[in-house]
């Protein structure tokens, strides 16, 4: 039996996921949760194979729950899944050491799927996603600059992004302000651009909004 674990803010989607993965013999839901919190909480009382884990889930950031995730509870193996673009943060959840990621958007046959495929400790993208990454280069350039960041680099896009000053993305990703503006200037760099609203315009190009 594959047991798993639902971290999403929404119990309209915590319950839908629930009931399309248990109509499965094979997998079982053994809790779910709404915040960051309340998922290191559950993990301290319960053993999940799969954490099913939003992107944009409360308190912390997606990408820094999975680095915390694979340090704390490195047996577990996370999908993350997303309303986001997956072309854009498939590649740096997965960099940041998730097992797979799943648009929201997917086909539900995909959920189950995605599940087992983690659960055996394999890699899981969507096959649109796999013909987007090996066929897009010539069509999606912003895209192209988006696969030289790093998953640090794509967090503090995301924030600037979302209108937080420098101060404010400093204290989200417990880092100096100093640390967030050379990591600014880094986007800047490999987006090939040279002021802030260059950068925002970029960041919306990416769906990082």
């Amino acid at each position: 039996m594959i047991k798993v674990l639902i971290a999403d803010n929404h119990p309209i989607v915590r319950l839908g996921l629930k009931q399309v993965l248990e109509h499965s013999s094979d997998i079982e839901v053994i809790a779910d949760v709404s915040t960051t919190s309340e998922l290191f909480g559950a993990l301290e009382e319960v053993s999940p194979d799969v954490v099913m884990l939003e992107m944009d889930i409360p308190e912390i950031n997606g990408i820094a729950t999975l680095r915390k995730l694979k340090q704390d509870f490195p047996a577990v193996k996370t999908l993350m899944y997303s309303g986001q673009s997956e072309d854009v943060y498939a590649l740096s959840t997965i960099r940041a050491g998730a097992f797979g990621y799943l648009s929201k958007s997917a086909d539900l046959d995909y959920i189950m799927t995605a599940v087992r495929k983690v659960s055996e400790g394999n890699m899981f993208i969507t096959n649109e996603l796999a013909q987007r990454l090996a066929f897009d280069e010539g069509t999606q350039k912003p895209r192209r600059f988006f696969r030289k960041l790093s998953s640090r680099e794509v967090e503090v896009l995301k924030l600037l992004a979302s209108g937080k000053r420098n101060k404010e993305v400093a204290e989200g990703l417990n880092l100096n302000e100093k640390t967030v503006s050379t990591y600014k200037a880094r986007l800047m760099k490999k987006l090939n651009v040279d002021n802030l609203v260059d950068l925002l315009q970029q960041a919306k190009a990416l769906e990082l909004y």
